[in-house]
Formats: C-alpha cells, sequence, structure tokens
C-alpha cells in the first residue's frame, strides 16, 4: 500500500468519493459523529457526502432535532445522531469529565455551582421548548452563578455530558438549548463493551483504512479499550500492515473515483479524524495550513493530499474563495477548484463563485 491508496479509500468510505446519501441524518450516523464547533463548516461536511445536499437542507434537520450537536469526544462539539446520543455519552462522558476537571477547578466551577446551574436550567427548560444561549448564561448570572471566562460553556457541557440537555434548533443565528429527554428517543442500554465495539464498526467502516491509534484519536476512549473492542470485529473488518502500522477497514468494496480537487472545510473528518495526518500533508507543509502546527484550517485537496488553505467571503448572491496554495497551481488544478468552488456555491444557494 502507499498513501495515495490509504487516501482515495479512505475518500470512498467517508463518501466524499460517490456521495450518495440524501439525507443528513443519514451521513451522522453513518460516520458515527462529524466534528462540529465550526457550525458554518461542518454543515458543509455534511453536504459534500450528499447527492443534492444544500445548507438548507442541513439547517432544516438540525432545527427538527434530526441531528444535534453536542459535547461527546474529546472534548469538542459533535454532530450525532440523536438515537446515539444516550449510548455513546454513556460510553464517553466520565472521561471527557475527568480531562476538564482541572480547567474546571481553575474557573472555580464545583459540584455546587453545577447543581444549582441544572436546577435553574431544568426549570427554566420544563417551560419553553427550547432557550438560546445568552438567555440561559444571563438566567444563570441573575442568579448570582459567574458565566464569565469560558464558565459558561463548561456548565453547559457538564449538563450535556450528563444528559441533562442538548442544542435546540437555531433562532435566527442564536444557538438554544432543550432538554435532553425532550429530543432524545429512549434506547437501549449498551453496556461499555457493546458501546465500544458499535462505535469502532462505525469508524472503522466510515473511516477506514485507519489504525488502532486513530481511533482512540477520534473517539478520546483508551488504547485498553480499542484493543478489546477490535477482537470482537475481527472477523467483521480486512486489513493490512504499512510501515509497521496495521490498518483496518470494511470489506465492502467502493467504487467511486475520488473528485481531483475539494475544498474542505476545517475539522472535516478526512483530516481531524486520524492521529496520522502524513498521508494527506506532508510535514514541511503543516506549518503553513495552520501556525500552530495543526492542519484545522479549510484546506486545498488535490488528489488526496493538502495543497493549501482557502477562505469565503460571500458578497450578496456571489461566493468568493481566497486560496493560498503551499506552491503555485496548475491551470488544470485551478479550474478543477474552481468546479469545486461552484459546487459549495450551489450547496449555500448562491448563484456563482469567484476564485482568486
Amino acid at each position: 500500500m502507499i498513501d495515495i491508496d490509504i487516501s482515495t479509500q479512505r475518500m470512498q468510505n467517508q463518501h466524499l468519493a460517490g456521495p450518495e446519501f440524501t439525507n443528513p441524518a443519514d451521513v451522522v450516523k453513518y460516520l458515527g459523529a462529524v466534528q462540529s464547533q465550526d457550525y458554518t463548516g461542518a454543515k458543509w461536511a455534511l453536504g459534500m457526502r450528499m447527492n443534492d445536499g444544500t445548507d438548507e437542507l442541513i439547517e432544516k434537520a438540525f432545527t427538527n432535532g434530526d441531528i444535534i450537536r453536542t459535547h461527546v469526544m474529546r472534548p469538542t462539539w459533535h454532530f450525532i445522531h440523536p438515537d446515539d446520543a444516550r449510548w455513546m455519552l454513556d460510553l464517553t462522558a466520565k472521561r471527557i469529565q475527568a480531562l476538564a476537571k482541572g480547567r474546571n477547578k481553575q474557573l472555580e466551577i464545583d459540584d455546587v455551582v453545577l447543581r444549582k446551574s441544572e436546577k435553574l436550567l431544568t426549570k427554566a427548560l420544563l417551560s419553553e421548548k427550547q432557550i438560546a444561549r445568552d438567555e440561559l448564561s444571563a438566567l444563570l448570572k441573575y442568579n448570582g452563578i459567574n458565566t464569565d471566562e469560558q464558565r459558561f460553556v463548561h456548565i453547559m457541557m457538564h449538563l450535556e455530558l450528563e444528559q441533562v440537555i442538548c442544542s435546540g434548533g437555531r433562532e435566527g443565528r442564536q444557538f438554544t438549548y432543550a432538554l435532553f429527554d425532550n429530543r432524545i428517543p429512549k434506547s437501549k442500554k449498551l453496556g461499555r463493551t457493546g458501546a465500544v465495539v458499535k462505535l469502532m464498526e462505525r469508524y472503522f467502516t466510515s473511516h477506514g483504512p485507519a489504525t488502532l491509534a486513530d481511533f482512540v484519536w477520534w473517539s478520546g476512549l483508551t488504547i485498553t479499550d480499542a484493543r478489546a473492542g477490535i477482537e470482537s470485529l475481527k472477523d467483521k473488518f480486512e486489513s493490512y500492515t504499512f510501515e509497521g502500522s496495521t490498518y483496518w477497514f470494511a470489506d465492502t468494496l467502493l467504487s467511486a473515483q475520488p473528485a481531483p480537487a475539494y475544498l474542505l472545510p476545517n475539522y472535516d473528518e478526512y483530516i481531524v479524524s486520524y492521529k496520522d495526518r502524513s498521508f494527506a500533508i506532508a510535514g514541511k507543509d503543516i506549518s503553513k495550513a495552520d501556525p500552530r502546527g495543526t492542519i484545522f484550517n479549510h484546506t486545498i485537496i488535490i488528489n488526496g493530499k493538502i495543497e493549501g488553505i482557502w477562505k469565503r467571503t460571500i458578497k450578496k448572491d456571489m461566493l468568493e474563495v481566497a486560496l493560498t496554495p503551499f506552491k503555485k497551481l496548475s491551470l488544470v488544478n485551478l479550474n478543477q477548484i474552481k468546479k469545486a468552488a461552484k459546487s459549495y456555491a450551489g450547496f449555500l444557494g448562491l448563484k456563482d463563485a469567484k476564485v482568486k
């Protein structure tokens, strides 16, 4: 195996190549979870994996609760399917809370603050279907709970992990919260082993070929969890060894060929869901993709590799895409990128795209 084969298989399994989904909820369920702290970018991540997906369609799915956005891994926001919310949080919450403990102490968020916040917010949300974030923050502050310096974010994350609250629909550009039990269906308890196996099956089906280390990074679980889980799945997955690492993947054969160029959003699963990202970017280019040494900017993908970054501006009914390639693009590559930009403009409901 060589890097380009891994890239092609991943694009096929993630349905960047041959997008066939018609429903945003089906994309989310197939992928397991989709990183979404950048809400706008995450909608495009779903749209690229859909047949005729639009921003409007995904926004409607979010408003209706067909997909939810919550802290479920690492920890950061992810889109997940409501049917998966209970068992996923049962699996991941304690580990995330342990990771957050030190920061909560710095912010002086103790059990008294958390219990009082839960009581206040639960009472408020019992009488309202959903309430905007700013209103909930103001409610806590009015009742003597400091919500400055990330305190509100950490309080709300704790209540998400405790399955007290979850995302509501947006009101204009405002995010809201709702009671977890009002938006999430009841489901059967899986137990830890069953949940690990189910999450691993989703991951290696949709993200493979990938290693156990990749899964551990993506899920936030332990290598012990991963090793135990793969023992139950060895008969369901194929594997090969490449440069000393074992890669696992589903034995289904997807033949759709990737497009020559993509304009991926930041935090796209094609990049962020793997611990080892060398398949997509050379070490010398990592700092170009992001000065922090990560690669979480909007990225230009050509033949499976990151070849630069991009930014968007919307002016009336026109999408403007500003490119910062790592090296001069060929005319062929530039035309391929223009095609990708037009696709993004169509997703947003805009008339055309301009690339510069």
